[in-house]
């Protein structure tokens, strides 16, 4: 779908939606909620933010998480503005993915709360470290452990839950022998910090998500559902000249039940142990757009949260 047809069709009908999801609104009944980090449609958001987000709702979403983008996480909008757009579009910000900054350097605290005040105002309940940037060492983890403690407390004063996001990097072992994603578990305070874990980048690393749910019981509040590709796929992506960095390798996302994540286990596992919020993420679209993924997923969430 272009942008043309896109901002033309953005409606609650159905030309506006994919076949698929043709008579299936936002106006669904019964449901438990779900949401959508708008990294997914970040180029989408760029262009016409409203026009987006009036897609995403007439898709199924009831929930939002935003993130720190070249406009801020209201997306050039004041805070009352961006509560007013999503309001009339039956529409809920519950987190934000915040510059690592507010983790890292003490000196930020005040533009930390401020920013923790005006996402409180909008009902939003979380706000998560989404990369902290390459740690050298287990001190490094161990300090930013120390940060995300500090960023709890501070946060907990306008009703804000601080919390941590990883990708795949902090399963990789620290010169000294540690996980550091264990050592982040294991140094910050669950009452003052929550974890969103990312199910595909745990996965692609290797880990399996029930068992970190096992493991950790009551400190995720939040997961991204987000499918990877299986393995013959996978090894597709990795043989072709697509760019990557030995800090982030070729994304294999696809998207949900395309892949080879077992989400109905991990859901059901997950919610025995205090998982309550289900975020939709996807970063590749193959033949296919941002947009109509956005709502094949919402549908596959629909189904799986029924």
């Amino acid at each position: 779908m272009n942008r043309r047809n896109f901002i033309k069709t953005a409606g609650c009908s159905a030309v506006a939606l994919p076949v698929a999801l043709q008579g299936l609104t936002s106006c669904s009944k019964g449901q438990n909620p779900f949401g959508i980090n708008l990294w997914t449609v970040r180029d989408e958001m760029s262009n016409d933010p409203k026009a987006t987000l009036k897609f995403l709702s007439d898709c199924g979403y009831k929930q939002i998480e935003t993130f720190t983008g070249d406009k801020g996480v209201f997306w050039g909008y004041s805070p009352k503005d961006f509560h007013q757009i999503l309001n009339d579009l039956g529409l809920q910000l519950i987190s934000a993915h915040v510059d690592p900054k507010f983790t890292i350097d003490p000196s930020t605290e005040h533009e930390f709360l401020q920013l923790c005040e005006n996402l409180a105002s909008l009902g939003a309940e979380h706000v998560f470290n989404p990369y902290p940037g390459p740690q050298t060492n287990s001190e490094d983890w161990k300090k930013l452990a120390l940060g995300l403690n500090r960023q709890g407390k501070s946060s907990l004063a306008h009703g804000v839950r601080s919390g941590y996001h990883n990708h795949h990097q902090e399963f990789k072992l620290t010169p000294e022998g540690d996980v550091p994603y264990f050592l982040l578990m294991e140094e910050t305070d669950p009452s003052l910090v929550d974890f969103e874990l990312d199910l595909y980048w745990a996965v692609k690393i290797g880990q399996n998500p029930v068992d970190l749910f096992q493991k950790y019981p009551g400190r995720f509040s939040f997961a991204h559902f987000k499918d990877l590709y299986k393995d013959e796929k996978i090894a597709e992506i990795e043989a072709s000249d697509e760019p990557r960095t030995e800090e982030w390798p070729v994304g294999a996302s696809t998207y949900l039940g395309n892949g080879q994540l077992d989400f109905k286990n991990i859901l059901k596992v997950g919610k025995s142990v205090g998982l309550k919020n289900f975020i939709v993420e996807q970063e590749r679209f193959d033949q296919s757009t941002p947009l109509d993924d956005s709502c094949k997923n919402a549908e596959y969430m629909r189904e799986l949260l029924s």
